[in-house]
């Protein structure tokens, strides 16, 4: 981490992390500490319990959204397992930043991979594996993840929901099994 002095502070730092209860408190936490990133920008939601190894090679946009379980990875090992293998120091690792552009929600699991840029406006699908650019407008997901619908379409589906998750959990299970009532009577 960016500024953290030695190993100890990183490992406590992490750990700390890891032990903080609410998405609230962590994000917070970010915000207080907003030089372990490259950039924070506006009303970040960060749920994830695990901090990034490389936080200083991430940058955030504004209304950024992290679901639970999203793991950012800046670098890879190939390099130190063919070092032993060839007992040389040839081989270079692998590394980049990720830019996650403004208006972005990542779904839960999902992994981005290094040098990576997620536009704006984008929607990454949970477990999506994230290895190449996403451009602006999009909905991603799959592995890897690929271009699989239009942002402005997804708005315009989400806006017709007819139950939410607000609506409390009785209207949910009424909502569900009126879906398959009827799918059955079709």
């Amino acid at each position: 981490m960016k500024g953290s002095g030695n190993n100890f502070t990183t490992l406590f730092r992490k750990f700390y992390f890891m032990l903080i209860p609410t998405c609230g408190q962590r994000t917070r936490y970010i915000y207080k500490n907003r030089h372990l990133f490259r950039r924070v920008g506006k009303q970040l939601m960060f749920q994830p319990r695990h901090f990034p190894s490389d936080p200083e090679l991430i940058s955030f946009g504004d209304n950024v959204l992290v679901a639970s379980d999203v793991c950012f990875i800046n670098h890879d090992i190939i390099a130190k397992m063919l070092n032993q293998k060839y007992n040389s120091l040839v081989f270079k690792g692998l590394g980049g930043g990720i830019e996650i552009g403004d208006n972005v929600m990542i779904g839960t699991g999902s992994k981005i991979l290094p040098d990576v840029r997620i536009g704006s406006n984008v929607i990454i699908a949970a477990g999506s594996v994230v290895s190449k650019d996403i451009p602006d407008n999009c909905v991603a997901g799959g592995v890897p993840a690929r271009i699989i619908g239009n942002f402005d379409n997804l708005v315009e589906k989400r806006k017709n929901l007819k139950v939410s998750y607000r609506d409390g959990v009785d209207k949910i299970w009424q909502d569900f099994y009126e879906k398959r009532n009827k799918k059955e009577n079709i």
